[in-house]
C-alpha cells in the first residue's frame, strides 16, 4: 500500500471516530444516553455526510496543504454545510422515531466540536509526515523544450517537487537547455531511479510512446504497478492540476469520452432544474438587502443601479447580462479591471470583493441564458479577439456560461490573453468532466471566495 493511500485511510478512520465520539459525548453530557449504551447505528448518516463534505474540498488528498488558512476556511465552510444537511435530512425527510431527532442541540454542538478536532489531527498528521519527508521529485521524460515547459508550469502552480528531466543533455540540477531536443535516454533514467529511489512521486511522459525504447517502456510498466505512477503529460494536468493543457486541443478533441452536460439531455435537464431552484432561493435571500445596496450605489455617483452588457452564451447566442453597477457611469480605459482601478466606486469595490455584484445574474439563470456554474460569460468584443488568437476557444461555448465556475475559483481574474488561455484550461476540464459532485465542490469554494473577499 502506498503512503498516500495509508494517509487517506487514516483520515477516513479518524473522521468516523471523531463523529462517533463527539455525538456520544454530547448526548451523554445532556443525559440522553447511558455511557454503556452508545449511539452507533443512527450515526451512519452524519458519518456519510461528513465524508462527503470533506471529500468535496479534497480533505482526503495527500496533495492538499492541510496547514494553509485556505484549507482551514474551506473545512469550516464544508462542515457548516454538513451540519445543515444533517439537520435537514434528520428533521424533514426521515420519519419520526430516528434516534438523532431527540435533540437538535446534540447535532449542532457535536459538529461544532468536530470542526476543530478534524482540522487539528489533519495538521498534526501533515506535520508528522512532512517532518520525515526528504525532497520529492517528478521525473519528466520528453524532449528538451517540453521538459523546460513542464518545469516552468510546476513553478507557476507552486509545486513542491523538483523536476528531473531525462534527455541526452540533462544536467545535474535537472534543467534542460532550451537549445536541444533529444529524446529520453534509458541509461540516464535508470540512474535517476536508483539515485532518487523512494522519492519520485510521479513519472511524467510526453505523449510520444512510440519513441520510447522497449526496455524503458517495460521498466515504466513495472514501476507503475509498484507504486510509482507514470502519467502522460495530459493526464498529469488532469490529475494534479485538474485542467486540460491547450497543446492537446484540436478539432477532434471533443470526440473523447466525457462531456456529459453537452451530450446527455438528462444531465442538462437536471442541471436546469437545480439552477431554477437555487436561483429562486438566491433571489429571495437577496431581496431584503437589495434596497440598501441600490441606495448606496446611487449615492456613490448618482448613477443607475444596474449595469447590463451583451455577453456570449451557449452556442454563441448573445444575451444581456445584468449586474449591480460597480464602476462609474462615465469611464474610459482598459477592457479589463486592474488592482486599485480608479473607475471602481467605493461601494463597487465591496460588491466585487463579495461577488454581490453578480447576484442580478440569477435573473439570467431563471431566463435560461446562464447556469449557476459554468465558464464565465464574456463580452462580445473580447470573445471575438480570443477566437482569433486562441485555437479552439469556441469549445467553451458548448455549455451555458455560469455565475461561478471551475476557472473562476482556481485562477485569479484574467487581465490579458495569457490569463485567458490559462482559465480556458480549467473551463475545458469542467466541460469534459462535469459532475454534480464537481458542482458541489465549486459551490463550497465560491462561498469561501465571497466570505474572504477575493473578487475583483
Amino acid at each position: 500500500m502506498t503512503p498516500a493511500r495509508k494517509v487517506t485511510l487514516a483520515l477516513i478512520a479518524f473522521d468516523a471516530l471523531a463523529v462517533v465520539v463527539s455525538f456520544n459525548l454530547v448526548a451523554w453530557g445532556r443525559g440522553l444516553i447511558e455511557i454503556n449504551q452508545p449511539i452507533i447505528a443512527a450515526l451512519q448518516l452524519p458519518v456519510i455526510i461528513h465524508f462527503l463534505g470533506v471529500y468535496l474540498i479534497d480533505g482526503y488528498s495527500h496533495r492538499t496543504d492541510m496547514l494553509s488558512v485556505t484549507y482551514a476556511s474551506l473545512h469550516v465552510i464544508a462542515q457548516s454545510g454538513v451540519l445543515l444537511l444533517t439537520l435537514l435530512l434528520t428533521y424533514v425527510f426521515i420519519p419520526t422515531g430516528f434516534q438523532l431527532q431527540s435533540s437538535r442541540f446534540v447535532t449542532a454542538v457535536s459538529y461544532l466540536a468536530i470542526i476543530p478536532a478534524s482540522i487539528g489531527y489533519r495538521r498534526l498528521l501533515y506535520l508528522r509526515i512532512h517532518a520525515k519527508d526528504q525532497q520529492r521529485y517528478f521525473l519528466f521524460l520528453g524532449n528538451a523544450a517540453s521538459s523546460f515547459a513542464f518545469k516552468t508550469e510546476c513553478q507557476n502552480c507552486n509545486m513542491k517537487q523538483i523536476v528531473l528531466a531525462a534527455s541526452h543533455d540533462t544536467t545535474e540540477n535537472g534543467t534542460v537547455p532550451a537549445t536541444t531536443s533529444h529524446l529520453p535516454n534509458f541509461t540516464e533514467v535508470e540512474g535517476y531511479l536508483e539515485q532518487y529511489h523512494g522519492r519520485i512521486d510521479a513519472i511524467v511522459l510526453r505523449e510520444s510512446s512510440s519513441e520510447l525504447p522497449a526496455p524503458l517502456a517495460q521498466r515504466l510498466i513495472e514501476l507503475n504497478f509498484s507504486g510509482v505512477p507514470t502519467y502522460t503529460l495530459e493526464l498529469f494536468h488532469q490529475v494534479y492540476w485538474r485542467k486540460i493543457p491547450l497543446y492537446r486541443l484540436n478539432q477532434t478533441w471533443l470526440f473523447q469520452e466525457g462531456f456529459q452536460i453537452a451530450r446527455e439531455p438528462v444531465f442538462e435537464r437536471l442541471k436546469r432544474l437545480s439552477d431554477i431552484f437555487f436561483a429562486i432561493i438566491g433571489l429571495l435571500l437577496f431581496l431584503p438587502i437589495f434596497p440598501i445596496l441600490a441606495f448606496l450605489i446611487w449615492v456613490a455617483d448618482r448613477g443607475p443601479v444596474f449595469f447590463h452588457q451583451t455577453r456570449v452564451g451557449r452556442n454563441r447566442v448573445l444575451f444581456e447580462a445584468y449586474k449591480l453597477r460597480s464602476m462609474r457611469v462615465h469611464h474610459e480605459g482598459d477592457d479589463y479591471t486592474r488592482e486599485g482601478d480608479e473607475r471602481i466606486t467605493w461601494i463597487g469595490k465591496f460588491l466585487r470583493n463579495t461577488r454581490l455584484d453578480e447576484v442580478p445574474q440569477l435573473w439570467n439563470v431563471l431566463r435560461g441564458d446562464m447556469s449557476l456554474i459554468g465558464p464565465r460569460a464574456e463580452w462580445v468584443k473580447l470573445v471575438q479577439e480570443y477566437e482569433r488568437q486562441i485555437p479552439c476557444y469556441h469549445f467553451r461555448h458548448l455549455v451555458k456560461p455560469g455565475i461561478t465556475g471551475w476557472a473562476q475559483i482556481n485562477y485569479p481574474y484574467g487581465a490579458n490573453l495569457e490569463d485567458t488561455m490559462r482559465k480556458l484550461e480549467y473551463d475545458l476540464y469542467y466541460i469534459r468532466f462535469f459532475s454534480f459532485v464537481l458542482d458541489a465542490s465549486i459551490v463550497l469554494k465560491t462561498i469561501q471566495v465571497m466570505l474572504f473577499g477575493k473578487g475583483r
